[in-house]
């Protein structure tokens, strides 16, 4: 099988152990993540070699993420070394009714400072099919927005797919563009649009007609509309994929997912997650299947959506920001068994 690339920025992790808040904290737990290092991580799980592609410093928190992902099997030979910091991001985690905290401490992080030319494409994507990036990479700096661009026509002269997660993070977009201003024409390089009604609303104005969310009811087919206007607007689009989440409370959330394939919307399972452990990840989680399942069901956009949402509810019940799990453990849910009986 061929192999899927992604691009974007690996963070240092630290989480307040358990439920504490940061400030009662007198300890942290350190892991690595990111969202494109996320995705890598899953494929990697579910077999499907992969590369990631990044700037991490030359220290040895610049080693430790790399290890980190070379432990699950991941490429990481166009790891570019230099910049001046690995970025840190902190959590909080929320029960209940107080919700979850993140804190960035990201600023001149290794890829900040990446410009265009560092990184050989064609040899990036040389035997490679899939490219998967997210609007978090040019929210950092415009040079890591001009290296975005590089790569998606490096990628489309090749003629692999593209996807993107359309990440919209307000606190990062900081360095004098908005994400309006630069996303869209990176965007219209994609085949493949993931994203919630709210990231199309800020990053596009687009809006879902007759939206009519409840408490622990998700009204899909309202999200219709999105999937359109998003096909339309952009030409290389086959397929729009809106994750929906219903926030219970901290706790508490119901999970699923639809898909425009251009004719009719789709509709994945829906999940009632409850205890959440760790949400953090749990996007990232179903791009990973839903790229997975594209890849590997013969162009079944229900069964490659089914198994995205499965994918990301199994991450929700999983410590850190990589989704540690199989496919045999997705199929199992899929298949109707969430009784969480002991394996033996």
């Amino acid at each position: 099988m061929k192999r899927c690339v992604t691009f974007g920025e690996i963070m240092l992790r630290l989480s307040t152990p358990g439920f504490q808040r940061f400030t009662q904290a007198s300890s942290f737990d350190a892991c690595y993540g990111g969202a494109e290092a996320n995705v890598a991580a899953s494929l990697s799980q579910f077999g499907i070699p992969v590369s990631f592609v990044s700037r991490v410093p030359s220290s040895e928190l610049g080693t430790g993420a790399i290890q980190s992902l070379r432990a699950l099997g991941i490429d990481t030979q166009f790891v570019h070394r230099g910049g001046d910091r690995l970025g840190i991001y902190f959590l909080e985690t929320g029960a209940s009714a107080r919700a979850s905290k993140v804190l960035y401490d990201r600023a001149h992080s290794g890829i900040a400072s990446i410009t265009p030319g560092m990184i050989d494409w064609d040899r990036v994507f040389a035997g490679a099919s899939w490219f998967h990036w997210t609007g978090i990479t040019p929210a950092i700096s415009e040079t890591a927005a001009l290296t975005v661009q590089e790569a998606l026509e490096a990628a489309r002269r090749r003629g692999l797919m593209i996807s993107v997660d359309l990440n919209y993070r307000a606190r990062l977009w900081k360095w004098g563009k908005t994400p309006a201003e630069v996303m869209p024409e990176l965007v219209s390089f994609c085949d493949v649009i993931i994203g919630n009604e709210e990231d199309a609303q800020k990053v596009f104005g687009i809006h879902p007609e007759g939206v009519d969310v409840h408490r622990g009811h998700l009204d899909a087919s309202a999200y219709e509309s999105v999937g359109k206007q998003l096909t339309d607007r952009f030409v290389h689009c086959r397929r729009a994929v809106i994750t929906l989440r219903s926030s219970i409370s901290a706790s508490h959330n119901v999970w699923s997912a639809v898909l425009w394939n251009g004719s009719e919307l789709l509709h994945g399972p829906t999940y009632e997650v409850v205890p959440i452990v760790d949400r953090v990840g749990g996007g990232d989680a179903f791009g990973a299947g839903l790229i997975y399942g594209l890849l590997t069901f013969d162009g079944d956009n229900q069964r490659a959506l089914d198994f995205g949402v499965a994918a990301s509810c199994l991450k929700h019940t999983i410590p850190g920001d990589f989704n540690r799990v199989t496919v045999a453990e997705v199929e199992k849910l899929l298949s109707g068994d969430a009784s969480g009986r002991v394996s033996r």
